[in-house]
C-alpha cells in the first residue's frame, strides 16, 4: 500500500486507500476494517495525506516529516484518548509545531493515522512527483 493513495474523509473516522473515483465520489478501502465502499463527495470532503500540512513556528511542514520524526523517536507513544499527553508527546517528538493554531483533536488524530500506517506497513514517503517538485524548488 502506497502513501501516495491514502486519504481522510470529513465525517468519517480513520483513513482510507483511494481504490477508484468517479464523478460524483470514491471507491474506498478502510484500513482498519478492510471494507471497500463508495463514498459521495456530494456528503464528504476528501483530502490526500501527501497534501496536508501541519502549522509549525517556521514554515508549515508536511504530515509525513510530522510522521517521520514519530518514527524516529524513542519517547513512547501515547494514547490518543488522553489529550495532555499527546501534547506532551508532540512537544518532545516535533518541539516546532506550533500549539496554538494544531488542536488537540489534530494531535490526537495523527497518533491514531500514525498506528494505522504502522500496522498495514506503509512506507512514510512522498510520491516521486512531489519530491521533483520540491528539490526544484530547493534549487530554484
Amino acid at each position: 500500500m502506497e502513501y501516495s493513495k491514502l486519504i481522510s474523509i470529513t465525517g468519517m473516522s480513520g483513513l482510507f486507500e483511494l481504490v477508484g473515483s468517479k464523478t460524483d465520489g470514491a471507491i474506498v478501502r478502510g484500513l482498519e476494517d478492510k471494507v471497500t465502499k463508495f463514498v459521495s463527495s456530494r456528503v464528504h470532503n476528501f483530502s490526500h495525506l501527501e497534501s496536508i500540512e501541519v502549522f509549525t513556528i517556521r514554515e508549515n511542514v508536511n504530515l509525513v516529516d510530522v510522521f517521520a520524526a514519530m518514527e524516529v523517536s524513542a519517547e513512547i507513544l501515547p494514547s490518543e484518548k488522553d489529550p495532555k499527553a499527546v501534547k506532551e508527546y508532540f512537544t518532545k517528538v516535533y518541539a516546532d509545531m506550533d500549539f496554538d493554531r494544531v488542536y488537540a483533536s489534530d494531535m490526537k488524530k495523527m497518533v491514531k493515522w500514525y498506528n494505522l500506517l504502522k500496522a498495514n506497513d506503509v512506507a512514510l514517503k512522498l510520491s516521486a512527483t512531489e519530491e521533483t517538485e520540491a528539490t526544484a524548488e530547493a534549487e530554484a
